[in-house]
């Protein structure tokens, strides 16, 4: 679903550039998510704001900060009032949760089942978390399950969320 403005509860999907964005888009391909340019994913809150995940801790900062992007927001069908108020109050629990790049390599793990014991014993325990974990951790936290498909709490990139909501 889209909005001429987001709303609180909608999720933001844009693009990193440099060797990041570009190492980012490669994991999401491997990991069977397509080769899309979205690496970035954050969370709308009320006031303008917005919830992302960042390599120096998760972070509130203005929604101006992605003007001039190329942002696609998204949002699951039919949410209602409640349901986004109880995102946004989820949300800033999560404010200085830490980054971690490894999540990707433990994502593609999984994809490619490979027999690592523990392996999601460890992801959920670390506590930290890529943007993408911490946007669909938010709507989990409030009662939102945006994936049906069985996958493991946490193994979630940005273009899984764009493949599921996107138009």
């Amino acid at each position: 679903m889209r909005h001429t403005h987001p709303l609180p509860g909608d999720i933001g999907l844009t693009q990193i550039s440099g060797i990041t964005g570009r190492l980012i888009r490669f994991g999401q391909w491997i990991n069977g998510d397509g080769f899309t340019d979205y690496e970035h994913a954050f969370l709308v809150l009320p006031d303008d704001q917005l919830l992302e995940a960042e390599p120096g801790g998760a972070r509130i900062v203005p929604l101006d900060t992605y003007d001039g992007a190329d942002v696609r927001y998204v949002c699951p069908e039919r949410l209602t009032e409640r349901q986004r108020a109880a995102i946004c109050a989820a949300a800033t629990r999560y404010t200085g949760v830490p980054y971690s790049f490894l999540d990707y390599l433990a994502i593609a793990a999984h994809r490619f089942r490979l027999p690592l014991p523990g392996l999601r014993r460890y992801v959920a325990s670390t506590r930290h978390m890529i943007c993408s974990q911490l946007v669909d951790q938010c709507h989990e936290d409030a009662g939102v399950h945006l994936f049906a498909d069985g996958r493991w709490p946490g193994y979630v990139t940005p273009m899984a969320l764009y493949n599921l909501l996107a138009d």
